[in-house]
């Protein structure tokens, strides 16, 4: 009796072992801009009116999940919809503690409103907020909010989550906002964290961070299982997993890119993932961990749709965005005006029907001879028809001022070089047209004119653009040298309303910046 009892309890034990987690799901979002509901995959051409996405589709994925799972966010959690701008981001933490993120690091557009509002966030997260590069100028000490990384214990193993904000935020949001800040090189950063992360001999490491693996792959959904990358640009995932080895997965975000197997490095060993945007995919990394051993074995990765016929929907999470909504439907309802045509965007990336109104009024706002906008300061179309303030906000989600100032022919040839690539343009215009030529490998070559007349170096022109952009973000470096800088405390959202008042609004020609061959 006592040997059958003896042999049913290492059997017992034998089996608790096996039965022991051996596998840990990750799951991972970045770049919901707000989007927190389902909304038809226009993007898509095979299911353009299937729903995909949201907090509650998300959710309801996550309630089938047998595996002992974490939740992961790379940032720029609310710009981008009524909802989550007129709640500053509250709505997005609201959702993200229902849900139980277990952490996540701030985008650059998480700083929109500057440091204190993003404080208010963190203060209310019932998870942290990363970010071990993140300084202060004054002092060089590391931002007292945003923890460098955490450790997480889950179905009996210890992952490290070393978190990355991506060291363009310094010219990403409003500058104004950073500029007491210091955003350090990613992957040296990584490299003087890592000895100390490795030192609480974790089971797995997890670098979450807002920057991509590779920013020509921006704005895309692809497999690059069978690519090799011989090197890596700086600023990215790749990057880093390169100069400080030692990181099993690596999960980024800001390009907007969706890798539909993760990629895994041959060079670092790391596993890399972007989720793409708007909370319509989620990535799904499986760490496998080895029974006997205990050692992480090996990482299967995957791009999942939320397709809502397939997911499901929660109905608690459906009520708090409802909630949300409806404090927002109360203004944002209201229809502002007709659009005579869709303002869309440009399928060739060159300038666009919504980019050349935009910049037109611009231009006619501050008077000038000029107008510019940042391509990617346009966030959504606004289709034929009647036209709400909803969207309004979400063709223009940012509180952008019009400035004016004198710029040379010399400083309009810089701006547009800085903007201009085999890939299209990141600049929209007015006033102006430009022909160009981007062979791959080679400097842009670029003809300005105004009027049919070449702009010469010497030339000058007024010109009015968005306060992000004369004050040095992205591609706005040629306007830090213009004269007589005036903010006219106009916002651009303002003049869109205007023109919407006056009668229906006809979309501009396109054929303003063109590619030679």
């Amino acid at each position: 009796m006592k040997k059958i009892f003896l042999a049913l309890t290492l059997l017992s034990v034998f089996s608790g072992l096996h039965a022991a987690a051996a596998t840990i799901a990750v799951y991972h979002t970045s770049d919901a801009h707000g989007w927190y509901s389902a909304r038809p995959a226009q993007w898509d051409k095979q299911n353009s009116t299937r729903s995909i996405g949201g907090f509650a589709a998300l959710s309801a994925l996550l309630k089938k999940e047998t595996t002992p799972y974490l939740l992961l966010d790379s940032g720029d959690m609310f710009q981008g919809t009524p909802e989550g701008i007129l709640t500053k981001g509250m709505a997005s933490i609201t959702l993200m503690n229902q849900l139980g993120y277990a952490a996540a690091v701030p985008g650059n557009h998480d700083y929109d409103y500057a440091e204190p509002n993003l404080k208010v966030m963190i203060s209310s997260a019932a998870f942290p907020f990363l970010g071990a590069n993140v300084y202060y100028k004054e002092g060089g000490a590391n931002a007292d909010y945003l923890k460098p990384y955490i450790l997480i214990e889950k179905g009996g193993k210890k992952i490290a989550v070393l978190g990355l904000a991506g060291a363009h935020t310094a010219a990403s949001t409003l500058p104004a906002n950073v500029k007491h800040l210091d955003f350090r090189d990613e992957a040296a950063e990584t490299a003087h964290w890592l000895p100390e992360v490795k030192k609480q001999n974790p089971d797995a490491i997890i670098a979450l961070a807002h920057i991509g693996m590779d920013n020509d792959l921006a704005l895309k959904m692809l497999d690059v299982s069978s690519r090799t990358f011989d090197a890596a640009q700086p600023g990215t995932t790749l990057a880093v997993g390169r100069a400080a080895p030692g990181i099993d997965l690596l999960l980024g975000g800001h390009n907007h890119t969706g890798l539909l197997t993760g990629y895994h490095d041959p060079v670092s060993g790391a596993w890399l993932g972007e989720s793409r945007y708007g909370l319509s995919y989620v990535t799904r990394a499986e760490l496998n961990f080895d029974d006997a051993t205990g050692k992480l074995t090996g990482i299967k990765m995957s791009l999942l749709p939320l397709w809502v016929d397939e997911t499901g929907e929660d109905a608690a999470v459906r009520k708090t965005i409802a909630g949300f909504n409806a404090a927002v439907d109360r203004e944002m309802g209201a229809v502002v005006g007709t659009a005579a045509g869709d303002l869309a965007f440009s399928p060739d990336r060159l300038d666009s029907a919504i980019g050349n109104w935009l910049a037109d009024l611009t231009r006619t706002a501050a008077g000038t001879d000029l107008g510019f906008q940042n391509s990617d300061s346009i966030r959504a179309e606004i289709k034929k028809g009647p036209v709400s303030l909803r969207a309004l906000y979400q063709a223009m989600p940012f509180d952008n001022t019009i400035i004016t100032m004198r710029l040379t022919g010399a400083q309009l040839q810089r701006l547009m070089a800085d903007n201009l690539s085999e890939g299209g343009t990141a600049m929209q215009l007015s006033g102006m047209a430009v022909e160009f030529s981007a062979p791959a490998g080679k400097p842009v070559e670029i003809r300005l004119s105004r009027n049919g007349r070449e702009i010469k170096p010497e030339d000058e022109f007024t010109a009015a653009t968005n306060n992000y952009l004369a004050y040095g973000g992205i591609g706005g470096a040629a306007f830090t040298g213009g004269k007589e800088v005036k903010d006219t405390l106009i916002p651009v959202r303002d003049t869109m309303l205007k023109d919407f008042a006056a009668g229906p609004v006809t979309p501009p020609a396109t054929g303003r910046i063109k590619r030679l061959q």
